[in-house]
């Protein structure tokens, strides 16, 4: 049997530089906090504990004082900046460069126009989206899915943004309705947000996808690039699994099969995909 690994996946350099900071910091010997998982993935959250990460929420943060938080990166709102200001906290900024830019355009238009209906394609509640609206003082509207985008008032402005990791045939279609249905009175622009370096990574997975007879996709179940990129598997190849580690491989899904491709997210690290490799041949 040929087993593959995908040369594309793994993790985004967003990710890659977040895991370098902590393991800099970690290395001094010094208490370091999370602010959230510093990836979607637990088998990576937890290799990174055991190296002494400790991974907080908002509410810990607050009752912290005079230690080291890293900001993973997803980005946070300018009041995570603020309550460390207060709290003299020291942070290690592992905001990615992509996002950062994208939240200081967002805060650049709502500053010149706060009325404006500004609007973000995104996942409700996810953390880079947490960071994006709160770059409005939580004013913009975030919509999940093309289906949400016919609430939008279509007599006013609309300015429009997209997570960096959503989909981007979904983003145009939501671009080309709002085209038909604005208003001639009023305005309408949408700025290119999305990851290249995520949105270029759906075509190639695809033809990975297509090359192999069964598909175990890595990726932790939090991981919204994770779900995009699972689902295009999913829509080439229908004999893919989405598995979050090497306990899940069931035997029977190799029965019969020639070739196994494994691959995995912007959050999936590389030896989490040798370990299914492994496992798989252990099985053989």
């Amino acid at each position: 049997m040929k087993i593959e690994i995908d040369n594309g996946s793994g993790f985004c350099s967003g990710v890659t530089t977040a895991i370098k900071k902590a393991e800099e910091e970690l290395s001094k010997g010094v208490t370091l906090y999370c602010l959230g998982d510093i990836v979607h993935n637990g088998m990576e959250c937890e290799r990174l504990r055991k190296l002494g990460l400790i991974t907080i929420n908002h509410d810990d943060m607050r009752e912290l004082h005079d230690v080291k938080v890293l900001l993973r990166a997803h980005g946070e709102p300018p009041e995570t900046y603020e309550l460390a200001r207060k709290n003299n906290i020291e942070i290690i900024d592992a905001t990615c460069p992509v996002v950062l830019k994208l939240q200081q355009r967002i805060k650049t238009q709502y500053s010149s126009l706060p009325s404006l209906q500004i609007v973000i394609f995104g996942k409700k509640g996810h953390a880079e989206v947490l960071g994006l609206v709160g770059q409005t003082h939580s004013t913009a509207i975030v919509i999940e899915s093309f289906d949400e985008v016919k609430r939008l008032d279509f007599s006013r402005d609309i300015y429009l943004y997209s997570q960096t990791t959503k989909s981007l045939d979904e983003y145009r279609r939501i671009i080309e309705y709002i085209q038909e249905h604005i208003s001639p009175d009023a305005v309408f622009k949408s700025f290119d947000t999305i990851c290249r370096s995520v949105a270029n990574r759906m075509p190639s997975i695809s033809q990975f996808a297509a090359h192999h007879d069964l598909i175990l996709f890595v990726c932790g179940r939090k991981s919204s690039n994770g779900k995009v990129l699972f689902n295009e598997c999913k829509r080439i190849n229908p004999n893919s699994h989405l598995i979050e580690d090497p306990d899940e491989i069931q035997p029977e899904w190799l029965e019969g099969k020639d070739s196994v491709g494994i691959c995995g997210a912007t959050s999936t690290p590389k030896w989490l995909m040798e370990q299914c490799r492994d496992a798989i041949q252990e099985m053989l």
